[in-house]
């Protein structure tokens, strides 16, 4: 994906900010703790923080957070549902937050948005001494056979390969690097998985797969097709046809250390 086909993504999300806010899962919190384990202190800033997915597990676990995100409709939707939270605009590229100001920060599915040749040098500013930089990613568990094949029918576009168990772990295991060739801000990666789940029906799951950029780029008529054809095979499954199910998932992170 090149700059101007990743930022049509990254940029796709406001304009469905309340579907986003109603169907995207949150995050797993012993993933959450993992990812602040070493942090040397409470303040974390949620990085791409969206309509507040992550940032309401942090404030769960206690966390003393601050949220940067770039889209004004999500940014709404995050202050509508944590009025509490400070919530700036700003990006990864461009934080609006003083040197060494926090002790972690951590972005929610948002990590592969970053330019990390300009973000890199930015969190490790924002970053106290030996302060954690970790993404997070809700991953479908392909594992379980159903979802393996609803991933093949709903294509790269509802499931990609940096959405399952089987690929994530190569996807992002340099994500918190430049790409540049200039020196990396940060130490060695470690990657964990821990087990999640979303509680859905074949309408809320297909509503969910409709928040993915890859389907809010589409044609209309092509994503339309898309996700008929996903609520048809979920109807045919004794696993989704029928009321409420749990979504197997996992949420995978990516830890490092700023340098």
């Amino acid at each position: 994906m090149d700059q101007d086909e990743r930022q049509l993504h990254a940029s796709s999300f406001g304009a469905v900010a309340d579907a986003y806010a109603a169907h995207r899962p949150d995050y797993a919190r012993a993933a959450v703790r993992w990812a602040l384990e070493p942090a040397p202190g409470p303040r974390v800033l949620d990085l791409g923080a969206g309509t507040g997915k992550l940032t309401a597990t942090l404030v769960v676990l206690g966390a003393e957070v601050i949220a940067v995100e770039p889209d004004t409709g999500m940014r709404t939707e995050l202050r509508r549902s944590l009025p509490g939270v400070r919530a700036l605009p700003g990006s990864a590229e461009a934080i609006p937050l003083p040197d060494a100001s926090v002790d972690a920060v951590l972005a929610g599915n948002a990590m592969h948005w970053f330019d990390m040749a300009t973000a890199g040098p930015e969190i490790a500013r924002v970053l106290a001494p030996d302060g954690v930089l970790a993404g997070l990613w809700n991953l479908m568990d392909d594992q379980v056979e159903w979802v393996a094949a609803l991933a093949r029918v709903g294509g790269d576009a509802a499931v990609g390969s940096r959405d399952t168990p089987a690929a994530w772990r190569a996807e992002t295991a340099a994500m918190h690097l430049p790409g540049d060739g200039t020196a990396a801000r940060f130490g060695w990666p470690r990657q964990a998985e821990f087990p999640h789940g979303q509680r859905r029906t074949a309408d809320s799951l297909v509503a969910t797969l409709a928040t993915r950029a890859g389907m809010l780029v589409m044609p209309e008529p092509e994503r339309d097709a898309t996700l008929a054809r996903i609520h048809a095979f979920l109807a045919t499954r004794p696993e989704t046809a029928r009321g409420e199910f749990t979504l197997p998932m996992r949420t995978g992170v990516l830890r490092v250390r700023r340098l």
